[in-house]
């Protein structure tokens, strides 16, 4: 049986109420806050500990690349103030991520997809600030030309962009240097306009990484990945552009693009722009990877903060993406210190059936070409 046969059948066998989980070659299942990991060691563990690092870092020089060996931990923890990515364009206007779906018919099977997620759920901001020491959220780190660049290896390097990656000493790794979660490493060159990304990502001993897989962005192109490949996310799809950001909740005081979201159930398809599926189920109510919803339009925002309803306006306009395997109705976003996770979860309040899925395609199981 092939790498990704078995792993499409773990996945489908893990718990429904594990978050954020994605297997690979090995186990790796996360419930709740609980991370239970098989055949993986931490690297950070073995050099004595991690420096703290802020939110969003600025990679510079001083990491080690191109294979140098460093006595210097790989990995920032804690959480603090990110740094604005605002001024960036995250893919074209026209690119799905951006696209305005206010509009859009709803899907013929809206409330089977809804009923599958759970219409009686409420969201979960699955980011803020801290729990138990670590950032909650998917970090980002900013890099630049001086970062030094570092060879990767992949277990799906079929699936995977080769590299070099850039990747500081301080780089910001989802969960903290000493997870054993899904370990995400979101690496964003403003000024190159590119985004590399890791799933699964480790330091090694001679300076070199490995992970599950990756893929590298060019921010200013519409080209999706390759039908069948995943990136570092489940469903081929990028992960920045679906954060829930604190520049632009509190800062700019709008979100203008779509947000990222798991369920626990998927469908065997997938909706483009995402080219990958990570189930055998092929129940045509589980929602495929890259399903999208809407906060219905008639939904009364006024009771929220107004932070909060800068979110709910995002929802309103762009929707969510199904891009991953975890818990239902997780919203996705980036960790900072200035986030009020009280306020946050006024998003609790909002539930499944407070949503309804447009349509933006069919659900895919072969290449469309």
């Amino acid at each position: 049986m092939g790498a990704r046969a078995s792993r499409t059948i773990r996945e489908a066998a893990m718990p429904r109420n594990c978050k954020n989980s994605r297997v690979k070659n090995y186990l790796l299942i996360r419930c709740g806050r609980l991370s239970i990991v098989a055949g993986l060691g931490v690297a950070c563990l073995a050099l004595g500990g991690c420096p703290n690092s802020d939110t969003t870092n600025v990679g510079g020089a001083g990491g080690a690349g191109d294979g140098a060996i460093s006595d210097v931990p790989a990995g920032g923890s804690g959480v603090s103030e990110s740094e604005s990515a605002s001024g960036l364009q995250v893919f074209p206007a026209d690119n799905p991520w951006n696209t305005d779906v206010s509009a859009y018919p709803v899907h013929a099977n809206s409330a089977n997809f809804i009923a599958s997620i759970g219409a009686e759920r409420g969201l979960h901001p699955d980011f803020g600030t801290e729990w138990e020491g670590a950032p909650i959220g998917i970090p980002y780190t900013l890099v630049d030309s001086s970062t030094p660049r570092v060879n990767v290896s992949f277990d799906y390097a079929d699936e995977s962009d080769a590299g070099p990656y850039p990747i500081p000493l301080d780089v910001l790794i989802e969960g903290g240097p000493n997870s054993s979660g899904d370990r995400h490493v979101i690496l964003l060159d403003m000024q190159a306009k590119k985004l590399y990304e890791l799933f699964a990502a480790y330091p090694q001993d001679d300076g070199t990484w490995s992970a599950g897989s990756g893929a590298i962005w060019d921010l200013t192109s519409n080209n999706r990945r390759p039908w069948g490949w995943t990136s570092a996310d489940a469903a081929g799809l990028a992960i920045f552009p679906g954060l829930v950001r604190y520049d632009e909740v509190v800062e700019q005081g709008e979100i203008r693009h779509a947000l990222r979201f798991t369920v626990s159930r998927s469908q065997r398809a997938a909706i483009l722009p995402a080219t990958h599926f990570a189930s055998s189920n092929t129940d045509p109510n589980l929602p495929p990877m890259g399903l999208r919803v809407r906060l219905k339009a008639d939904f009364d925002i006024s009771g929220f903060s107004a932070n909060v309803q800068v979110i709910l306006r995002a929802m309103k306009r762009y929707g969510m993406i199904v891009a991953d395997n975890g818990s239902n109705w997780y919203v996705s976003g980036a960790p900072d210190a200035r986030w009020n996770d009280d306020e946050l979860r006024q998003l609790k309040q909002v539930y499944g059936r407070d949503f309804e899925v447009v349509d933006t395609g069919p659900a895919l199981t072969a290449d469309p070409s």
